[in-house]
């Protein structure tokens, strides 16, 4: 059955949780009017003996205008830690401070967290003004998508959902799949459902259970299901989610492996993983003259990456064996040179579940520049439902998410 894609929608994950715009977390501290003459010298000493380490966002001087046009200065001195049995006090460089200048402190609120969007900035700023720095990035599809472009993800994400669904061993379970693509030319890089076993299927059922094949005519590692020796009967046709690995990553100790299971099944062997083997499988025979470990990461390799936040990055070694690098291909139409990518980077992957935090670690190593997927995971799910790991500021890499809101019942049918 053919299914209308024409009410699916692409949605952006941000990196940190939505929010109301007048429900942002605050915090007090201790500010003063103070003397516009005494702003200078007041701002380097508290800046010396009290710095805002964890409010940068917020500025120290706010400048109202009283009656006629005469400005009016407050200065934040310090923050306003309360303890259990104890109000707020104020160190004692501060009262220092506040009996030199004769200032007269009072408590106020200021935003907790720097704005995520200029409707935030301005609600921040009606407590206390703070600096509002617009995200320079632009990771195609942050700020939406064209109708082609929507076309071809709504197309990736039917083949994800069909291979999860056709995949196992035709017993009606739905696994995850994970499909790797070049989104500069459209083309599949790798594809695989999960190759562990039902942890909660009580006829221990194999699922997932798929073998690598040669590349095509288009480089893509096809992945078609093997037979396994599957133990029981199965009277209840209705689709089972327990077999899904990134919705149970922890409980693998549980797992019980199926009669006649090839020696690869492994509770910890997830779609993204799979995918991700397939991949460097796919270049090692594209390109047999050349080693994962040859070329470092070099500034075009973090372009995709640059919603980090700054930070000093490693110094790495440039020289490298062009021989190594370069690979002559003398096929139809093929290329006179080719370069091995670097792992992944550039390349987008689509999910069907959205990934545990293993899988999702294990993509920011690969360099993957998107992550699109359909169904979140409630359980351990590190891109949106529990966790946010793509705006993990320690990471030296990150990615854009998305997801694709799609009607459940989809998993019911083959596409």
């Amino acid at each position: 059955m053919e299914v209308e894609v024409n009410k699916w929608e692409i949605i952006y994950v941000p990196d940190t949780p939505p929010r109301l715009i007048n429900q942002q977390p605050n915090v007090d501290v201790f500010a003063s009017l103070i003397e516009p003459k005494l702003a200078n010298t007041l701002v380097r000493r508290l800046n010396q003996i009290a710095p805002l380490e964890n409010l940068r966002h917020v500025k120290r001087i706010r400048k109202n205008c009283i009656e006629g046009g005469k400005p009016q200065l407050s200065v934040i001195l310090c923050l306003a830690l309360e303890s259990e049995n104890q109000p707020a006090t104020i160190p004692n460089d501060i009262l220092e401070l506040i009996n030199a200048y004769q200032l007269s402190p009072f408590i106020t609120k200021v935003a907790k967290y720097t704005a995520l969007s200029k409707e935030e900035w301005e609600e921040q700023c009606k407590l206390w003004p703070t600096s509002y720095h617009p995200p320079t990035y632009n990771i195609d599809g942050i700020t939406g998508f064209s109708e082609e472009d929507s076309q071809s993800i709504f197309n990736f994400m039917k083949s994800a959902i069909e291979l999860a669904i056709s995949g196992p061993c035709h017993d009606q379970q739905v696994v995850n799949a994970a499909i790797i693509v070049d989104p500069s030319v459209r083309q599949v890089i790798a594809n695989a459902c999960d190759q562990t076993c039902g942890w909660d299927n009580p006829l221990g059922k194999c699922v997932g259970d798929f073998t690598a094949h040669e590349p095509d005519s288009n480089g893509a590692v096809i992945s078609e299901p093997s037979v396994s020796d599957c133990i029981g009967d199965d009277n209840d046709h209705r689709l089972s989610y327990t077999g899904v690995s990134c919705l149970y990553p922890r409980r693998w100790t549980e797992h019980r492996p199926c009669a006649g299971s090839p020696r690869y099944l492994h509770p910890l062997r997830h779609a993204a993983l799979v995918a991700i083997e397939y991949a460097a499988e796919r270049d090692r025979r594209l390109f047999p003259g050349s080693h994962s470990e040859s070329r470092p990461i070099q500034e075009d390799d973090m372009q995709s990456s640059s919603m980090s936040l700054p930070a000093k990055r490693q110094k790495t070694d440039t020289a490298e064996d062009d021989s190594d690098m370069v690979l002559k291909i003398c096929a139809n139409n093929s290329p006179s040179e080719a370069v091995r990518p670097y792992l992944c980077t550039g390349f987008d992957i689509y999910l069907v579940w959205e990934p545990c935090t293993m899988c999702a670690m294990a993509l920011v190593h690969q360099r993957i520049r998107r992550i699109f997927y359909a169904f979140p995971n409630p359980n351990a799910g590190a891109l949106g439902s529990v966790h946010r790991l793509q705006g993990e500021k320690s990471l030296n890499h990150h990615y854009a998410v998305f997801r694709v809101l799609l009607p459940e019942e989809i998993l019911y049918k083959r596409i």
